[in-house]
């Protein structure tokens, strides 16, 4: 059950946020240049949000040996100490202590961030996904969540638009990363295309997990890359939900994320080869270009 954030005792330190943004500028590279158009009090907060979703994420998909049990435990004790910090309980990491504090400011309660454990918690048990409905459950915790954790951080209501564009943008950037990420998924066992997908267009499962570029394969990213261009345009029409200051941010992201699906394009859909990825001055060009109001 979803606890409030209603205690006022603050425990982060500098030195918590500064890990905070470090992870996010690290591991969240396209999301960080976006967030930097934040004002500074936005920014730091979304920063504990990221620090936040990147350790439970290195324990549900690290390379490190771990074992289920191991990564279980982990993101079980990291739940049970994220309910303490909101009941006020120092957490010894440092990235509980700083989302804590967050959404104590902006009086959020916890449960977009259980949420999202609960996804991860899913990805240590759940490898295959029967169509994109049960895909879109998954992606409610993995990507979904975390936009409306950002929303919270702005420290007014999350309004209905809002809430409709966080759904749009979480689950067009979850669709543009399993796009981009289908290698690593599949060193992993994991395939998050839809089986209905793979059926409709006769990609073997096979073939995915041993890198195998075919016509069929092609087509079947063609196809869910149009999904995911969708959503995004499903994105633009909401912006102007979201208060003033943030509608650049949010450009931005959806900017940044959509240029990977151009480049999974250049890569002639070979995303086994090579990875698609929008490189240090790219996103430093469109960043200027959003700010100055240029981009497209």
């Amino acid at each position: 059950m979803a606890r409030a954030a209603a205690i006022s005792q603050k425990f982060a330190s500098r030195a918590d946020y500064r890990e905070c943004r470090r992870l996010h500028r690290d591991y969240g590279t396209s999301f960080y240049y976006a967030s930097r158009l934040f004002p500074r009090a936005v920014r730091r907060r979304v920063d504990a949000v990221y620090g936040f979703i990147r350790v439970a994420d290195e324990w549900a998909d690290g390379t490190t040996a771990w074992t289920l049990e191991e990564r279980t435990q982990k993101l079980t004790t990291y739940r049970h100490q994220l309910l303490l910090a909101m009941d006020g309980v120092r957490s010894e990491y440092p990235t509980l202590r700083a989302l804590a504090d967050s959404l104590n400011e902006v009086h959020a309660d916890v449960s977009e961030a259980l949420i999202f454990l609960d996804s991860m918690e899913m990805d240590l048990l759940k490898s295959r996904y029967v169509d994109y409905s049960e895909l879109k459950s998954y992606m409610r915790g993995s990507a979904v969540a975390v936009g409306l954790m950002v929303c919270e951080m702005m420290g007014g209501p999350v309004t209905e638009g809002m809430y409709a564009g966080s759904f749009a943008m979480g689950e067009a950037m979850q669709l543009t990363n399993c796009l981009r990420d289908i290698k690593d998924d599949a060193a992993m066992g994991r395939i998050y295309v839809p089986e209905e997908d793979l059926k409709r267009f006769g990609v073997l499962e096979e073939s995915m997990l041993s890198s195998k570029i075919t016509p069929e394969f092609r087509a079947m990213m063609r196809f869910e890359i149009e999904r995911a261009r969708g959503l995004y345009s499903e994105v633009d029409e909401l912006l102007h939900h979201l208060p003033p200051y943030a509608r650049k941010t949010a450009r931005l992201g959806r900017v940044l994320y959509s240029r990977i699906l151009d480049h999974i394009e250049r890569l002639d859909y070979d995303v086994f080869s090579s990875r698609a990825r929008t490189g240090r001055v790219e996103k430093l060009l469109m960043l200027a270009g959003v700010a100055f109001g240029r981009s497209r």
